[in-house]
């Protein structure tokens, strides 16, 4: 399994959460237990506030099954999907460069 950044934001009139029914249909989404569904981990995830911005750190086979996870917040804006490493990781390689595919 590979680690990922991912980040999704949208604008302040369209924020998913200020419907209530968008909202849960979205918190039932990033369950840990549904992105496994889509062979996806959930490792943490953020809201950074008054920014209407959602990150996740995650971990997957593929890129691939990240982007089909995030559909429903590409639907409500942007989302970047970048590979990432743990600081352990960069230590024992002795940067942070990214690693070749």
């Amino acid at each position: 399994m590979s680690l990922y950044f991912v980040r999704h934001q949208h604008a302040a009139e369209t924020c998913p959460a200020k419907n209530p029914e968008m909202g849960q249909m979205l918190v039932q989404h990033v369950s840990r237990k549904n992105a496994r569904k889509f062979g996806v981990d959930i490792l943490g995830d953020a809201v950074l506030d008054g920014q209407h911005t959602f990150v996740l750190i995650v971990e997957a086979e593929e890129k691939q099954y990240i982007e089909q996870f995030m559909q429903p917040f590409a639907m409500a804006g942007s989302v970047e999907i970048h590979p990432a490493s743990t600081c352990e990781a960069v230590v024992e390689r002795q940067g942070c460069d990214a690693v070749p595919a």
